[in-house]
């Protein structure tokens, strides 16, 4: 599927400010599943953009604003060609899990987080589950999926970034980084690691992710969550394993619609937008995100190339 995207945020503040500097994570990534074809970031009033990838390899985009400003508008437009999740090939049993190169290695996505820290109640939900689900670390991994999703009910507006795991789930509800915190808490809780995964959702719905009725949209940003699964060996996404993408939001596996910015340990390492600002701190914040699906290539694609072609060049 191929997408174009235009994610604006707007700041409008009360009294000019004198200066802000800001971090801006929107540009899709390009791995096995998409490829980026086309990428800009404009800002008014107008700076220059500088670029670097942090620690967790998403792209970050920095400017300032020195001048006197009531109002700082950031546009990030992309154009992404997406494909369905290859088929996890691994068999992997519960024992692999407690390899010392294999939990070494993904240290960062075992232990807790800012946001992702499971109490009692958590935990024992989740090793409920697992062993349920027997020896096979896939099915423990369905078995929690499913689990979040009989748990939580998607309630926009009920909840803020930052409840703690163990208040969103007594209260059953939540939004998309609820659901994705409680799943990586719990999979954390039973020994399997599990990462943050921040970006987009072509779809009319996110708690069912139902198909778009035409070509366009407007979205939230949307975050969903990825397991590592031992292989014994070199494979794609960290040494010995392989990684699974679910979205436990609408129970769905991660699919062609999906459209990956940045991944982490929680929500704090891949936050859409960060900044800083002398001035009064009134300000009135609109963020908006649209997705156009396309029939042909862009213009302005540098190269065309499609995630098909990607794979084949690596496999050469």
């Amino acid at each position: 599927m191929r997408l174009d995207i235009r994610y604006t945020t707007r700041f409008v503040y009360d009294e000019p400010v004198s200066e802000s500097q800001n971090e801006l994570r929107a540009c899709p990534a390009s791995d096995e599943r998409q490829a980026l074809l086309h990428y800009a970031v404009t800002t008014t009033p107008s700076s220059r953009v500088a670029s670097y990838t942090d620690h967790w390899g998403t792209r970050v985009d920095t400017f300032g604003a020195r001048l006197p400003h009531r109002l700082l508008e950031v546009v990030a437009q992309a154009t992404v060609e997406t494909a369905a999740q290859p088929l996890v090939t691994v068999a992997p049993r519960r024992a692999d899990l407690v390899d010392p190169e294999f939990r070494d290695h993904h240290l960062e996505f075992l232990e807790p987080s800012n946001h992702v820290a499971a109490g009692p109640e958590v935990t024992a939900a989740a090793q409920q589950a697992a062993d349920l689900a027997g020896e096979d670390v896939v099915s423990a991994v369905l078995a929690i999926h499913r689990a979040v999703g009989g748990r939580l009910t998607y309630a926009p507006g009920e909840t803020y970034v930052g409840v703690p795991v163990d208040d969103v789930f007594a209260a059953g509800q939540g939004v998309c980084q609820d659901f994705a915190h409680l799943a990586i808490a719990m999979y954390r809780s039973v020994g399997i690691p599990a990462r943050y995964v921040s970006g987009y959702l072509f779809t009319a719905d996110d708690a069912t992710g139902a198909e778009v009725i035409g070509d366009e949209v407007e979205v939230q940003t949307h975050a969903w969550v990825e397991v590592a699964l031992p292989t014994g060996g070199q494979a794609r996404g960290g040494r010995n394993a392989t990684w699974m993408a679910l979205d436990p939001t609408n129970q769905q596996q991660v699919g062609e619609q999906h459209v990956t910015i940045g991944r982490g340990r929680d929500y704090d390492d891949v936050a859409p937008f960060r900044g800083v600002f002398a001035g009064s701190s009134e300000h009135e914040l609109e963020v908006s995100v649209a997705m156009r699906r396309l029939a042909v290539e862009p213009l302005d694609a540098p190269s065309g190339l499609t995630v098909a072609r990607q794979r084949q060049a690596q496999q050469q």
